[in-house]
């Protein structure tokens, strides 16, 4: 029976490091506050005008192609996990695949729009196509630019401060060796809250989604027939394109789908909380994960934590702490690995594997 394993991990974060005391100075903001409620004490952003999710997904990329022996002409399919992408279209799959020159080969690329969920759906979708024998080498990569699209006034500071950029890949292959690999992937959705954590401006929706949830907003849709309605001068004007999070409500779901799929995935192989070697979280808020690990039973050393240095880096947050985990030596072979995410939609989901 084919399994899929993942064969080479890489991550890549950008130089530039932003304190807490650096967004202090242009924002109503201080170190204890951030820290007290998400524990981030430092993020890092991209270059503003050379960095895009593409570079540093193919910067990780590359790492995690030499570590799994293979070059990179080997890639024969990639899927790309993002919610910052270069463009609104085309998806950053294929500019990844121009990025690190593999054109010629013709490749398919397919991109995910789960945000935080991003990596672990993006996994299960490619640990099916191992598993049926479609696919050899897939490159999995998660990348967030998000430093381009937050509000750095106190207004936004909320959201803001929550999050950094970076990315993370791995190579995923077949494996017949027994009990090693992906044992099990669980995938949840459910829109009824999809606005609790959006970035709706700009859209498509036309005010739709405003009266269906009974909210008045004047998007300053003018007079004409055709058109006008993905961007207006109001939404630049009263700076309606940020990104929206009731953090509070966002937090309480978390806590609940967290453990949930987590338990599901554990039932799924027979294991139990206590089996697990190492669970990789993603990055949300360290709260939300000593919760997580309290619940379960878990110990420190249980648990990776780096959103102390890296804020929130979604559908990179996890591929990035787990590279950090297996460079560190905190994952060896054997090892029982879970990930774990949930984010915006709401979508969650989990995955355990053998190292």
């Amino acid at each position: 029976m084919l399994r899929s394993k993942i064969a080479g991990i890489g991550r890549y974060v950008p130089e530039k490091t932003v304190t807490n005391q650096d967004l202090e100075k242009v924002m109503d903001t201080t170190d204890a506050w951030v820290q007290e409620r998400t524990g981030i004490k430092e993020r890092h952003y991209a270059h503003k005008y050379e960095e895009t999710a593409t570079t540093m997904g193919a910067r990780a990329a590359a790492i995690a192609i030499e570590r799994a022996g293979i070059q990179k002409e080997d890639v024969d399919f990639i899927i790309f996990a993002t919610l910052s992408p270069d463009y609104y279209f085309p998806g950053c799959g294929v500019l990844l695949q121009r990025e690190l020159g593999i054109t010629s080969t013709e490749i398919a690329a397919l991109d995910i729009r789960n945000q935080c969920s991003g990596f672990v759906y993006g996994l299960s979708v490619a640990d099916q196509f191992i598993k049926t024998g479609m696919y050899k080498n897939i490159l999995l990569v998660g990348a967030e630019i998000h430093s381009m699209g937050l509000d750095f006034s106190t207004e936004g500071r909320n959201v803001t401060v929550i999050f950094g950029d970076g990315a993370g890949a791995v190579v995923l292959q077949p494996t017949e060796e027994e009990g090693r690999g992906v044992l099990t992937t669980k995938l949840h959705s459910d829109g009824t809250y999809a606005e609790k954590l959006a970035l709706i401006n700009p859209g498509a929706h036309a005010g739709y989604h405003y009266r269906k949830l009974g909210e008045e907003v004047d998007l300053g849709y003018p007079e004409t027939e055709y058109g006008e309605t993905f961007i207006t001068q109001k939404m630049l004007d009263d700076k309606l394109f940020y990104p929206y999070m009731d953090g509070p409500f966002v937090f309480k779901m978390a806590v609940q789908k967290f453990p949930e799929v987590i338990m599901e995935a554990l039932h799924a192989v027979g294991l139990a909380p206590s089996d697990i070697n190492m669970l990789v979280p993603h990055q949300a808020n360290l709260r939300i994960s000593e919760f997580v690990a309290k619940k379960l039973g878990l110990g420190p050393d249980q648990v990776w934590s780096n959103i102390q240095k890296y804020g929130n880096t979604t559908a990179a947050s996890i591929p990035i702490a787990l590279c950090e985990a297996v460079e560190a030596g905190a994952v060896k072979p054997g090892d029982l690995v879970c990930l774990a995410a949930f984010g915006s939609g709401f979508t969650w989901g989990s995955a355990l594997i053998r190292w």
